[in-house]
């Protein structure tokens, strides 16, 4: 058997526990039997282009589980979406390196990068074996109960909400928390998990999944102002009107586009500002406020699912026994994760073809009737992924002083 060639790669948004995954491959490519070299391919894709590759096999076992303790993609990122002419040269990269187990940790794009790839080696007939390992905080990967890095972006969520929910209590008005997620609603849905008293924000919560109305939306907001003297409402960034339009399109004249022709979205503060200056206007509510979570929920290096961290690794982990060992007459695939029992999960190896390019939104079972909340389903599908050690919010009871002057 010729010697075996490892390359590992980090595409897309940072999360929380992305390190863990690329950590989980390196450790166990080490205790596979022919390997001689383990590399890693700084910035994604656009790394194997250049051939910017690190030695990771010099790294020491303690150094690597400091690193995959540490958010962010230590070996770092690209947003570059490979058309079939850039994995063309991909492909030739690895064969010129002689790689023959390349491991793609990624999103729907890198799925789909990683199909290509495979198909190049094979119409080559070329022995690379392809692994793309699930990661993003969207939670948008069809076939998998849930992704790694979701996780933590939701426990940072909730808790988000559970503390601008105690802020907004203590000086009531409205509040508008804007949450990542253009198509799938999951990380916004996830402010859900904040409440803990029936009153408790978020108050509204409006998803991609559903269509969004302005003209509702400010009824919604002034009924919930009427009823509680104050409103609490978690907006994903990827509201839409019935043709599909994005509202922050729709409200702002000037947006941002990103690399793919998509409006920016994420990263600046436009829906929050604009959904809060039509409160203030047609509503006549003063105290409003908007933030945008932005890249604070990916990364946030102090809440961190200890769930979401451990099946990273191992879903890095099984990627390395699938490519060496196989799984159901494949070597090459994506990892999915898939939950059994009360919580637990295991891991498959499934047909790339069957995952890139797809995208998965938020079930109906999870959403409310009424569209503007979550369901209990929902709630018992999130809650163990968050992990231990989530914080709780208490009040003080209610027991009134009889009034003197003012008993009216």
């Amino acid at each position: 058997m010729p010697p075996s060639k490892i390359l590992v790669t980090q595409g897309g948004g940072p999360t929380a526990v992305i390190n863990q995954s690329m950590v989980g491959v390196v450790l166990e490519a080490r205790r596979q039997a022919g390997v001689s070299a383990v590399y890693g391919a700084r910035h994604g894709v656009r790394g194997i282009l250049n051939e910017d590759f690190v030695d990771l096999a010099q790294e020491t076992s303690h150094n690597l589980e400091l690193v995959a303790q540490t958010p962010s993609s230590a070996l770092g990122s690209t947003r570059d979406k490979p058309d079939a002419a850039y994995c063309h040269k991909i492909f030739q990269v690895l064969q010129a390196h002689g790689i023959t187990h390349f491991f793609n940790i990624g999103g729907n794009d890198s799925s789909d990068s990683t199909r290509i790839i495979s198909e190049e080696a094979a119409a080559a007939n070329y022995p690379l074996r392809c692994i793309h390992i699930p990661k993003t905080i969207d939670n948008d990967l069809v076939l998998n109960d849930h992704t790694p890095g979701f996780a933590s972006a939701a426990r940072f969520v909730a808790q988000a909400f559970a503390g601008a929910n105690l802020d907004n209590a203590a000086l009531p008005g409205v509040y508008v928390g804007v949450v990542m997620g253009r198509h799938a609603g999951f990380l916004t849905a996830a402010s859900a998990l904040g409440k803990k008293f029936p009153d408790d924000g978020p108050h509204l919560i409006y998803l991609p999944e559903r269509v969004f109305e302005l003209e509702r939306f400010l009824a919604d907001v002034k009924a919930m102002f009427d009823r509680h003297g104050r409103c609490v409402i978690a907006v994903s960034e990827g509201i839409h009107d019935a043709s599909g339009q994005p509202i922050a399109a729709q409200l702002a004249k000037d947006l941002e586009r990103d690399a793919h022709g998509n409006v920016q979205l994420s990263g600046n503060g436009a829906l929050a500002d604009l959904l809060c200056e039509e409160i203030k206007s047609r509503l006549g509510i003063k105290r409003v406020r908007g933030d945008t979570f932005g890249y604070l929920q990916r990364s946030f290096i102090g809440c961190v699912s200890d769930v979401d961290q451990r099946e990273a690794r191992e879903v890095g982990e099984k990627a390395v026994q699938f490519a060496f060992h196989g799984a159901g007459g494949r070597s090459s695939g994506s990892v999915a994760i898939k939950r059994t029992g009360t919580y637990s999960v295991d891991y498959e190896l499934l047909p790339l073809a069957d995952v890139a390019g797809k995208t998965r939104v938020m079930e109906d079972e999870f959403i409310s009737p009424c569209g503007t909340n979550v369901t209990d389903a929902f709630r018992l599908y999130l809650r163990p992924l968050l992990g231990s050690g989530m914080p709780d919010a208490f009040r003080l009871r209610p027991n009134a002083v009889p009034k003197i002057l003012n008993r009216g």
